[in-house]
């Protein structure tokens, strides 16, 4: 939306493919409008940037010199005469159609999606992922349980406990695997982003209102109940995430909130060949120059998909990119004339800095795979156990998680490994590696047959 909005007023035609009904992404998700919400923004950080943002937008719309097009969800891009062609799937079934939009540049903004460590009982009901509790209330204004344990790892859990305890839920314990000395020798990081500091203050400020204890260097390694979640084991780990024995205790709850980091959604990228690079927190992100440009020319690329950085930084890189697009389809004599970009530059480096090293302090460390029993389900979908991806690593030569998934059908599901990838790689002893898929959605066959035969 940054980017949109930047470039409609340098004076380009923008055309947003929004895979949402209405801006705002995952981030600032709205309720449905039946529910009548009064004041949506209370459950909201830093809504005016967004209002301002939005409203600029619709303006643009109204100027026609931006089109916007919810519900459309781009599944390739793929090179056109003189630029690119975006396909997508419009609308809900069962009246999507088949969608095209022609461009000179592209800008991808996928954002990223949660990173789920299993766990024994991690498939029971009422075990939601931490930003699906937080999607849950802001987009439905509901709460996964009375009484939620919110654990994992990464300042979103801060974010997510005290949304829910806001909201009325009892939230016995935020249950962090990291330790926060891991930012001891971040200190002039930390020193130049005092935003971030006063933000991190703020959550901790909630929890103490709210009574919420915070376990740091722990894990919830198991989850206990019949037909739904009714407790969670906690135990302390040491420095590389092994569970330590005889610290074990059990915590009651009807839910748990449970998410370690996100994931960069890549697969448009990678499918058309961009460059990626490791992160500091273990995943994999684009590789993206000074101006937000891909290693492929005519894409560019802003937000998590460069490495997950929150959506301060994901606005400056947007309207960052915006002015690189500009410059590089404008003449260059018309091009515009203004510190802005340099300003947005220190921004963004300044905000990176602060991604990397927190990054860095939430990264899972190696022994967390030890709370993971033989007989505990690493794939969801397909209902493959842990031992059966050990046995395949250790017995049957499987080196990776494409191999893995030979051998015992991990990451073969409706997710396509989404969920399990990371696990899988992990017991496998490989290192992540970039989703590189053909199609970045589903897509209906007869959307793939009416293609132009240049575009098959």
């Amino acid at each position: 939306m940054a980017a949109a909005v930047t470039a409609a007023g340098l004076g380009l035609r923008v055309a947003v493919l929004d895979t949402g009904d209405r801006p705002g992404g995952q981030f600032y998700r709205h309720p449905a409008p039946g529910l009548g919400a009064a004041r949506p923004e209370a459950l909201h950080h830093g809504w005016s940037e967004f209002a301002t943002r939005e409203a600029a937008l619709r303006a643009h719309e109204s100027a026609g010199r931006i089109t916007y097009l919810p519900l459309h969800h781009v599944w390739t891009v793929v090179p056109g005469e003189g630029g690119w062609t975006l396909h997508a799937v419009a609308g809900h079934a069962p009246g999507e159609r088949a969608a095209t939009v022609a461009a000179r540049a592209v800008l991808i903004a996928t954002g990223a999606y949660e990173r789920q460590l299993p766990f024994p009982g991690w498939t029971l009901p009422g075990v939601v992922g931490a930003g699906g509790a937080q999607a849950m209330l802001k987009g439905g204004l509901v709460l996964p349980g009375k009484r939620v344990v919110v654990a994992g790892s990464g300042p979103l859990l801060l974010a997510v406990a005290g949304s829910l305890a806001a909201a009325g839920a009892t939230v016995p314990a935020v249950v962090e695997a990291a330790a926060y000395t891991a930012y001891a020798g971040r200190v002039p990081t930390l020193l130049r982003n005092p935003g971030k500091l006063v933000e991190a203050a703020s959550y901790g400020g909630a929890l103490a209102r709210h009574h919420v204890r915070l376990l740091t260097r722990h894990a919830v390694t198991e989850a206990h109940g019949t037909g739904r979640i009714e407790a969670v084991t906690v135990a302390r780990l040491d420095r590389d995430w092994r569970p330590l024995p005889g610290t074990a205790r059990r915590i009651p709850c009807d839910a748990l909130a449970v998410g370690h980091g996100l994931v960069p959604q890549l697969e448009l990228a990678t499918g058309l060949g961009c460059a990626t690079r490791p992160s500091a927190d273990g995943t994999v992100a684009l590789e993206v120059d000074a101006e937000q440009r891909t290693s492929v020319p005519g894409i560019w690329s802003a937000g998590e998909t460069g490495g997950i950085g929150g959506a301060q930084l994901a606005l400056a890189e947007g309207e960052l990119a915006a002015y690189s697009v500009a410059a590089a389809l404008r003449p260059a004599a018309d091009a515009p004339r203004t510190g802005r970009p340099e300003r947005l530059a220190r921004r963004r480096a300044r905000l990176r800095a602060f991604a990397d090293a927190m990054a860095a302090a939430h990264r899972p460390g190696e022994g967390w795979t030890g709370w993971l029993r033989d007989d505990a389900v690493v794939c969801r979908c397909e209902e493959v156990p842990a031992g059966r991806i050990r046995e395949a690593a250790q017995d049957l030569g499987a080196r990776d998680a494409r191999t893995v998934k030979l051998l015992t059908r991990a990451g073969m599901g409706w997710c396509q490994g989404r969920m399990c990838g990371p696990a899988v790689a992990a017991l496998a002893g490989a290192e992540p590696a970039a989703d590189r898929r053909p199609f970045s959605c589903p897509v209906p066959l007869g959307h793939l047959a009416e293609l132009p035969a240049t575009d098959r």
